[in-house]
């Protein structure tokens, strides 16, 4: 019995430690991008999904705004087209903006959908092309590379989300962009989240990858950073500690805070309930920007 008792007690501290920042969610808006490999596991997408759902029955107000790179690259293999990128973005012809659309829209968003209405909530699925929910231009030539149909968002129809997400619906977008003549853009789903936070005036903003965040060592896992300012993260990014396919992610994260999200996190989406731990616990798990921790040598 006592065994039992110890059991309890421990799961009672873990609620009671999550208190405070349930309340301090409550009728927020939290901007979650969901990708990477997490998506092609079933019981991380689960859980995942079930930290969402439970988001939004104690509160909040998740938006969920999801990739699909691999898929993507899949069904261009089908196709025999070559994937290609230039600083962490698809160069996207005709053809492969049409992949793009099938896969985003077509599969992974009606499948996020379903999965998070089996689980109680109330999800509704949405793309930029929806009540011109994300309009956007065609992105410029970039050092001489033309990325074709890629997207450089111009609005986000914030009436629309706010309508939604404000009462009992959890959109999920799929990172589509309207184009001004209404031809599909290709945006990075990293940009797309970053942009809704940021217009939206999110509480928080969470990526969802593949590593547990970033680092001050990029080949070190233990070298994780835990808290940072913008202008330290800037200037991993001008040395080249972040590089790839996280840059992205960083500078949404730092627009986001820029342009007013109080905090943004970089998680692993590959551990179980990576978003209670990171929101609903005094450590967390992964890396929190904000615009509020001097600068300093020592990162922590």
């Amino acid at each position: 019995m006592v065994k039992n008792a110890d059991i309890l007690y421990e799961k009672a501290g873990i609620l009671i430690e999550a208190l405070p920042y349930i309340q301090k969610l409550y009728g927020k808006t939290v901007v979650i991008k969901y990708g990477g490999n997490a998506m092609h596991n079933d019981d991380m997408t689960q859980k995942i999904l079930q930290d969402i759902t439970l988001l939004k029955f104690v509160g909040a107000n998740p938006i969920v705004v999801h990739g699909g790179g691999p898929d993507i690259d899949a069904q261009l293999k089908l196709m025999g087209i070559a994937p290609k990128f230039y600083n962490g973005l698809r160069i996207t012809d005709e053809a492969t903006m049409g992949a793009v659309q099938m896969v985003l829209t077509g599969k992974i968003n009606v499948d996020i959908v379903a999965k998070l209405n089996a689980l109680g909530g109330k999800a509704i699925g949405l793309n930029g092309k929806d009540a011109k929910l994300i309009e956007a231009e065609k992105l410029p030539a970039q050092d001489g590379v033309d990325l074709g149909y890629v997207g450089n968002i111009t609005k986000i129809n914030t009436k629309l989300l706010n309508l939604l997400a404000g009462d009992e619906y959890i959109p999920v977008i799929a990172p589509i962009g309207c184009g001004l003549g209404g031809e599909s853009l290709n945006i990075n789903a990293d940009t797309v989240a970053g942009a809704i936070a940021a217009e939206m005036k999110a509480e928080k903003l969470i990526f969802l990858t593949d590593i547990d965040g970033v680092r001050s060592d990029k080949s070190d896992p233990d070298s994780l950073i835990y808290h940072i300012g913008v202008e330290d993260i800037e200037n991993l990014v001008k040395d080249g500690t972040v590089a790839g396919g996280m840059i992205p992610k960083v500078m949404s994260c730092i627009d986001a805070i820029k342009r007013g999200v109080n905090r943004t996190h970089i998680l692993n989406g590959t551990i179980p309930h990576p978003i209670l731990l990171e929101i609903f616990t005094d450590s967390g798990i992964g890396t929190m920007v904000t615009d509020e921790w001097p600068k300093s040598d020592k990162y922590m």
